[in-house]
């Protein structure tokens, strides 16, 4: 049985309409998105510097860690755990592959540069999305 192609684009079909940085930290469901997405461009990363593939997690400390180096912590609510911290790097990210603001191969290519200091990679790829957002 041949297989119905489509033409839709299922990023658009990914409610990601906030007014503010500070809504897109906060975005819960971005951030269960974003986990799945920040692991597999981080797995991609590997896989790409070892010529095998790999299945990597991002550890939370790792993007807490660059959230407060890109100097966005500064957004959270004061008693925000490194966990609250690391949702809001992987809604972040997932938000900037979403609205076309850095796509995957990209964002692959910087965490690449610094796989030696996952934190500085993900800090380095944070401060981009922050640099072309238009708000």
């Amino acid at each position: 049985m041949k297989r119905k192609e489509t033409n839709h684009n299922f990023k658009t079909r990914i409610p990601a309409e906030h007014s503010t940085l500070k809504e897109v930290l906060l975005d819960g469901k971005l951030a269960e998105f974003g986990d799945s997405y920040v692991n597999f461009i981080y797995s991609l990363a590997l896989s790409s510097k070892k010529a095998l593939p790999q299945g990597a997690r991002v550890q939370g400390k790792i993007l807490s860690q660059a959230l407060k180096k890109a100097n966005l912590r500064r957004l959270l609510p004061n008693r925000s755990d490194r966990h609250v911290q690391a949702d809001a790097a992987e809604a972040l990210i997932a938000f900037s592959w979403v609205k076309g603001i850095v796509g995957l191969e990209e964002s692959v290519n910087i965490l690449q540069e610094d796989l030696d200091d996952p934190s500085d990679a993900f800090t380095t790829l944070l401060n981009l999305i922050i640099e072309r957002l238009s708000w």
